[in-house]
């Protein structure tokens, strides 16, 4: 289609029809002409005028001089993938190796401690309690358990109050503080301080420690205060943790199997499933589960996973929790189906190597009323009794205690009695310590390493993709000889490490604009990884976290990977590359971009993770170097214009506490200055950054000059800017704050347009593309389209040597749409004199006529001029849906389709998860009240301090329990997959144009290519309507709908994960005999009152 000129007749029949109306309809439908060769003059002068404004007010020409005459320094250097993945692997090893380190010697000291201390009945110990520290009473005395404990903000600690010298005590509300267990505990837990202190001595990077107690206390340094919800409530126990979880136990295969039957009904049914929804909690990525529920039948609760394991991922047991509420009681029980069904779903899985490969579990959940239920243990289980049998009595009748209590103890389990809602998590917590017990016996002590969670802390500070942590913790075993075969485990100790820490260790500067680095799990899980968007937008705008946030496979990230090569490769350990051609989106991920990436990937050895990182084919294989002396650079780095990424790290500022109030900018100064040798300074980062201050020198006084030019500065040029490979970045303001449009381009907010941790700026992305020398125009894409109008000419400055070629910088200006409107608008008018005597239609024509719609669009499609002030920055196919569907039709703009696998979409019905259609109706009001009871403490306390010893179990996007109400339809948003289009103009194509037929009228357009950029200019008769005939064309994501057997697939598929290797399910030395009932458990009296408080402020 490129040049061709389409000339249509008009048509001649529509006179003899429209008599009436006469020369009125003459003129509506004279067909407009739009001569090609005006428009062509129009485009050529507002190309000449704007490469010369953008040339002229960057600067870029200049820059590009510099960086030529510099080439004979100029050393360009291959970057070596495979030694570099070796290298930040390495590093990254190291790292987690010191943490390691740190949490043996807790274990060590808490395990020695308890060795030498005796249990004593009557100990009275007055400690820091984190709830009651500096707290006074009337008298102004300080009241028992809350002494004086003087905290003052920390840098380290995100700036909370804490006190470094010593650590202090929580105690969950539901366990008295005074218990003897409790106060044994604690004093012998005092030994951990000193290494804690000492600890943190010898690795300043480390974050919280903590000793989580079995008795239920949390030590935790430094030492805080404690804050309770409004209603004085600490619900955290950090026995639900899940580093006390995977730390306490070996992997599991869990059937919890539930009896629904008519006698199950009322409050014995609501703390049924509250005993389940608690036993889920339990379980992590590495574990695996089921439910089922029975009557006279087995019933799955959900048909989907019939005679499977699935694994206990965070998506499933929010699947699994949402299906147990729709639970009914009907009909008598029949417990020998349901145990055959579950023992048979454990067998298969044994013997297919499926699930955990290590513990497998049922936990029977009934009030008791069973019978002829002993053979199916004899004909199943014994004599190995490979499947524990935990059982839950729920109710106060005792009457069939003892079936329940036989069924745990012949089946090496334990046995509970569950009278209220509030005996739940104390009572569901006791089987963790019997899976406990083989590895305790054994003495393994096995480091582990969690699943990604999030520090709530960091939520609005810091890169989305960075939130999160993982934690690393040990068991602490009673080592005495007299409990030895009973397995005693005393607890867990641990540490949490925020990714981005780790992640810094792979430096954005060595990974080129579009390069990054990425962790996994054994699982395939993402730890961290750019694209990892863990929060999203609820409908009050708020930040909240995904319900699936940490079980974000890969394979969902790196979706071009479609044959799962590289997941697969990362899951099994292996270390190796791989070659993708990829679409990939910058400009909040409107614009694509198609990328050669090399993967590069390795383990790191002695935990489960793999590391990856990703070069891009081109400048991205290069660094350069050039030497410049650092008194030279020191004087252009201390230029005012001149900044530095905060985020990165030029020198390590967090190692010595009197460098933590430093700036990067600050620390770079005073080690190259010599006032500061002990600080640890990136060498290679900073050689690059003083050669590119010396070289970019030349801007500040171009920039100076072009603002004391006589002629003053054009309208509308607000800000020139520059940016280089070391994250150096100058800015000149043209235009005071005050009469700029652009009030947040390039401030600290802006973090898109600047260097993070875990990005170049889209700028600089969108340049490294383009053609060297040529600007790129265009306007930022915001999420809602109500972002600044403001356009960006950028343009990338490069050096060469040899056969290379390196990308040194990107260069551009900033100026507001409207001074390049009124140039568009003064430039395209036809001369006034001009002979319209052989002209049909306008004349002559001019774009601020109604008449003519006149349009400049960038690559992508997106408007980046138009007279219609509401036009500006949409796409064009949603203004102009007809001509959009003929530049897309002759090929001038490619359509790309993109996907996003951490999508949220909103949905009109009661269902809230991806499979929630699979079954159940709407859930009923009753279901808020339940979750209510059971969640709305969790989390109240999560969001509040206690993200940092994370709960992954308050998956926040539970907007399903805002149905209910009149079985009303109602929006809740929900984690989906999507696509959506993106568009890449043909720059082969230099002009078109074409009339479309729109029912009584004929659109004529033109389109003509603007030399030397990226535009396009559009020339439209505008007083023809195609809308009928032509629906606008969005870019709005559509959800991508899977039928149910799909959607069933999808959520049973068990893609290749690495299990943990150590496996701890049998010792023959175990005592089984400590099976539960109350004759094997003491209650002291202050417990069972604070219990019994408690359950009743709950009911």
């Amino acid at each position: 289609m490129g040049g061709v000129h389409h000339h249509h007749r008009r048509a001649e029949g529509w006179l003899s029809i429209w008599v009436v109306s006469g020369w009125l309809c003459l003129l509506v439908n004279a067909q407009m002409k739009i001569p090609p060769e005006t428009v062509q003059g129009w485009a050529n002068i507002f190309a000449d005028q704007i490469t010369a404004l953008a040339a002229k007010y960057s600067g870029g020409p200049l820059l590009q001089k510099k960086l030529k005459d510099v080439e004979a320094i100029v050393k360009i250097e291959d970057i070596d993938g495979r030694e570099l993945v070796k290298d930040f692997a390495d590093e990254i090893e190291r790292m987690l190796g010191s943490k390691m380190k740190s949490v043996k010697r807790l274990a060590d000291t808490a395990e020695d401690a308890d060795y030498y201390h005796d249990f004593n009945a009557t100990l009275e110990f007055d400690y820091y309690n984190s709830m009651l520290i500096n707290s006074a009473d009337d008298e102004g005395n300080f009241i028992e358990l809350g002494g004086e404990f003087p905290l003052e903000e920390n840098e380290h600690f995100n700036k909370m109050l804490v006190n470094t010298i010593q650590s202090d005590i929580q105690v969950p509300t539901n366990v008295y503080n005074k218990d003897p267990d409790i106060l044994n505990g604690v004093y012998m837990s005092e030994a951990l301080n000193d290494v804690f202190v000492s600890n943190f001595q010898k690795d300043p990077t480390l974050t919280w420690q903590y000793f989580g107690s079995s008795t239920g206390f949390f030590r935790v340094y430094p030492g805080i205060k404690w804050t309770p919800d409004a209603n004085g409530v600490v619900n955290f126990d950090c026995r639900n943790r899940n580093w006390y979880i995977q730390a306490a136990t070996s992997p599991k295969d869990i059937i919890i199997v539930v009896d629904i039957s008519g006698s199950m009904k009322g409050l014995k049914l609501t703390i049924a499933k509250h005993t389940i929804n608690t036993i889920l909690d339990t379980l992590g990525e590495n574990d695996f589960v089921n439910v089922i529920a029975y009557t006279d039948y087995v019933r799955y609760v959900e048909p989907c996973f019939k005679g499977t394991l699935v694994q206990a991922d965070l998506d499933n047991r929010e699947h699994f929790k949402l299906l147990v509420n729709e639970l009914h009681v009907k009909g008598e029980g029949k417990v020998h189906k349901a145990m055959k069904e579950a023992f048979k779903i454990l067998s298969d899985a044994s013997t297919k190597s499926q699930g955990s490969l290590c513990n497998q579990a049922i936990m029977l959940i009934t009030d008791g009323a069973m019978e002829d239920f002993q053979e199916v243990f004899q004909e199943y289980n014994w004599p190995e009794k490979k499947v524990r049998v935990f059982t839950y009595l729920i109710g106060r009748d005792m009457t069939f205690a003892s079936n329940v209590k036989w069924i745990a103890c012949n089946n090496k389990g334990y046995y509970t009695h569950i009278n209220t809602l509030a005996d739940v998590q104390e009572n569901v917590m006791e089987y963790l310590h019997v899976l406990s017990r083989p590895m305790v016996i054994d003495h393994d002590h096995d480091i582990i390493w969690t699943e990604a969670y999030m520090d709530t802390v960091l939520f609005n500070t810091m890169a989305h993709s960075l939130l999160l942590m993982t934690s690393v913790a040990m068991p602490v075993f009673s080592k005495k000889k007299e409990t030895l075969s009973h397995g005693i485990l005393l607890g867990v100790v641990g540490t949490d490490i925020p990714l981005v820490e780790v992640m810094k260790l792979a430096p954005r500067y060595k990974l080129g604009p579009h390069g990054y680095a990425f962790l996994i799990t054994n699982n395939g899980y993402i730890l961290a990884h750019p694209d990892l968007r863990p929060l999203y937008k609820d409908e009050k705008k708020r930040l909240k976290p995904k319900p699936n946030y940490n079980s974000v496979d890969l394979a969902e990230a790196e979706w071009e990977d479609t044959e799962e090569i590289l997941r697969t490769s990362m899951v099994k350990g292996e270390t190796g590359t791989l070659t993708l051609d990829v679409r990939a989106s910058v400009d909040n991920a409107k614009r694509p971009l198609y990328l050669k990436n090399d993967y590069y990937y390795t383990t790191i050895d002695d935990t489960p993770f793999s590391f990856g990182m990703v070069l891009t084919r081109g400048h991205g294989q290069y660094m350069f170097f050039g030497n410049v002396s650092v008194e030279e650079g020191l004087h252009d780095l201390a230029q005012p214009d001149l900044s530095i990424a905060e985020e990165w790290t030029y020198c390590e500022t967090d190692i010595d506490p009197d460098h933590r109030k430093l700036t990067q900018m600050q620390a770079v100064l005073k080690y190259l200055t010599g006032k500061d040798p002990d600080l640890e300074c990136d060498e290679m980062l900073l050689q690059q950054l003083l050669f590119d201050a010396v070289v970019t020198a030349p801007m500040e006084a171009y920039w100076t000059a072009m603002m004391m030019d006589a002629g003053g500065v054009e309208a509308g040029i607000e800000t020139a800017f520059l940016g280089t490979r070391s994250g150096l970045l100058r800015v000149a303001r043209y235009a005071g704050v005050e009469q700029r449009v652009a009030k947040k381009f390039l401030t600290p907010i802006d973090k898109k347009n600047l260097f993070t941790v875990d990005h170049f700026p889209d700028w600089y992305r969108i340049a490294a593309e383009s053609t060297p020398g040529r600007f790129l125009f265009y306007m930022p894409q915001e999420e809602d389209n109500k972002g600044e109008r403001i356009i960006i000419a950028i343009t990338a400055a490069t050096v060469t040597s040899g056969k290379r070629t390196a990308i040194a910088a990107a260069i551009g200006v900033q100026m507001s749409v409207l001074s390049l409107q009124s140039r568009l608008l003064s430039i395209a008018i036809q001369p006034a004199d001009m002979d319209c005597s052989n002209v049909e239609g306008v004349c002559p024509l001019r774009c601020d006529s109604y008449e003519l719609g006149c349009y400049i669009l960038d690559h992508n499609g997106f408007i980046v001029i138009s007279k219609e002030k509401n036009d500006i920055g949409k796409f064009f196919g949603e203004v102009d849906g007809s001509v959009m569907a003929q530049l897309i039709k002759g090929g001038l703009y490619k359509k790309v389709l993109l996907y996003d696998y951490q999508a949220m979409c909103k949905t009109h019905h009661g269902h809230s998860s991806d499979a929630r259609p699979l079954l159940s109706p709407f859930y009923g009001l009753a279901a808020v009240i339940k979750w209510f009871m059971s969640h709305f403490m969790m989390f109240m306390l999560e969001f509040n301090f206690c993200g940092l010893w994370h709960s992954d179990h308050v998956a926040d996007a539970k907007s399903v329990y805002h149905s209910g109400h009149k079985a009303k339809k109602v929006e809740i948003i929900q984690p989906c997959n999507t696509e959506y289009p993106g568009f890449m103009y043909d720059s082969t194509i230099s002009e078109t144009n074409s009339i479309i037929k729109c029912g009584r009228c004929q659109k004529m357009f033109v389109v003509q290519a603007i030399r030397n950029t990226n535009l396009v200019m559009v020339v439209l008769q505008a007083d023809c309507d195609c809308s009928r005939q032509y629906g606008p064309i969005p870019l709005t994501p559509k959800e991508v709908k899977y039928n149910a057997t799909v959607k069933c697939n999808r959520m049973k598929s068990q893609k290749i994960r690495r299990r943990p290797e150590s496996c701890h399910a049998y010792h023959p030395h175990e005592n089984a005999k400590d099976c539960g009932g109350a004759c094997e458990i003491s209650i002291s009296i202050a417990l069972l009152l604070a219990s019994l408080v408690t359950s009743l402020a709950l009911r």
